[in-house]
């Protein structure tokens, strides 16, 4: 046997065998063109996967690098159309809006770091278990509190809705690791490092004094690098309660490039007047997204619409607004029968992101993102697994 290795021995065998090489003679042609053959096969494959892949966003040295920052939740909820206490059994799941960012990204081809405070037990090796199967970056997790003594991950329970039947949310995360969590054991400008872009919500906020001050930090520490951030409102009035969430959102909101949210979030977090009918007409919508975006000093704003339709049919769009260019792009309005709508604006904003990533015009870009949530809302769970061709395969329709 060769010592270097079982390659060319194998060649040896082949070849005593009469099967390795053209053989001398009209014979030889023939395996001389059969091996030309074969070759040229395997050329041609090779350039069409070259092709695929240049066709898709695909994870690599090249793809750009987006973090999320937010806490992540364990979802449970009844099978079905069962009410919450109702139900002998309750279906297990993790969410969480900045993980369902980091989620989609992650299946549109966007290298994604998540950064989060997990308790250091069993559940959170699950959770980060299952944001790595999902292809999220988990180095940046911190266990345990970060110091702070938060040993529990928060929890929240949907209960679907059905027909008059709304659907209702229940959260228990007060005292939760990521609540507790200590600002000064995320060691920012190592996270936010060669990033990209960097995403947060309207709900951190809402969860104590740690996360406050961590994404204050955190957004600093992006804009002094010139790393784009995008704040989604996600208003959660559960959340705030008796508190006005004005003094904090709003220094946020004027700290970030990108605003995402809908009218009644803009009128909750933000003070301005709106609601359903602003975004009834091109020039409402135009009008709230220019006012927001002079208000605040955001370089573009997205604004989603949810029309209830029936029961479960829900019309879907978006406007964006490019504070830059004054460019204005309205979306095709998207009706579907709804499977679950937790989740759909975080895919919206992940989707938003990874095109104007990848270089796309505003109006471009706003209809892969409102195509790409309208597919999530047809899905159980919070994550959105939609591919880039499975949305190119919708917009097409």
């Amino acid at each position: 046997m060769d010592p270097r290795g079982g390659r060319r021995g194998v060649r040896r065998q082949r070849a005593a065998a009469g099967g390795a090489g053209p053989e001398r003679g009209s014979g030889g042609r023939r395996g001389g063109r059969a091996h030309q053959a074969r070759a040229g096969v395997r050329r041609a494959c090779r350039a069409s996967e070259g092709a695929a892949r240049g066709r898709r966003a695909v994870k690599g040295a090249a793809a750009p690098r987006v973090v999320t920052f937010g806490e992540l939740l364990l979802r449970l909820s009844p099978p079905g159309e069962e009410r919450l206490l109702e139900s002998p059994e309750l279906h297990v799941c993790f969410g969480g809006a900045e993980a369902n960012v980091a989620v989609a990204l992650s299946h549109l081809g966007v290298r994604c770091d998540y950064v989060t405070c997990i308790p250091d037990n069993p559940i959170g090796d699950a959770g980060v278990e299952t944001l790595k199967k999902e292809g999220v970056g988990t180095r940046w997790i911190v266990r345990g509190g970060g110091g702070g003594g938060g040993e529990r991950l928060g929890l929240y329970f949907v209960e679907p809705g059905a027909d008059l039947r709304a659907m209702r949310v229940v959260y228990d995360r007060a005292g939760s690791a990521f609540a507790r969590l200590d600002p000064h054991s995320i060691d920012w400008p190592a996270v936010l490092a060669g990033a990209d872009w960097f995403h947060v919500s309207g709900i951190t906020p809402a969860l104590g004094e740690g996360p406050v001050a961590a994404l204050a930090g955190a957004i600093a520490c992006a804009r002094a690098r010139g790393t784009p951030v995008s704040l989604d409102l996600n208003y959660r009035e559960a959340l705030w309660r008796d508190r006005n969430p004005r003094p904090l959102i709003e220094p946020l909101a004027r700290r970030a490039g990108v605003l995402i949210g809908n009218p009644a979030a803009v009128s909750a977090m933000l003070g301005l007047p709106a609601d359903d009918a602003s975004l009834a007409t091109p020039e409402r919508a135009r009008g709230l997204a220019e006012q927001l975006a002079a208000r605040f000093e955001a370089k573009r704003v997205a604004l989603t619409r949810r029309e209830i339709l029936g029961p479960r049919e829900h019309g879907w769009s978006a406007v964006l607004y490019d504070a830059e260019t004054r460019a204005f792009a309205q979306s095709r309005r998207h009706c579907v029968q709804v499977v679950d709508r937790v989740g759909g604006g975080d895919s919206f904003a992940a989707a938003l992101i990874a095109r104007l990533l990848g270089g796309d015009r505003p109006a471009q870009a706003l209809e892969f993102a409102v195509a790409a949530s309208a597919l999530k809302l047809t899905v159980p769970g919070d994550f959105c697994r939609a591919s880039v061709g499975e949305v190119e395969e919708l917009l097409r329709t």
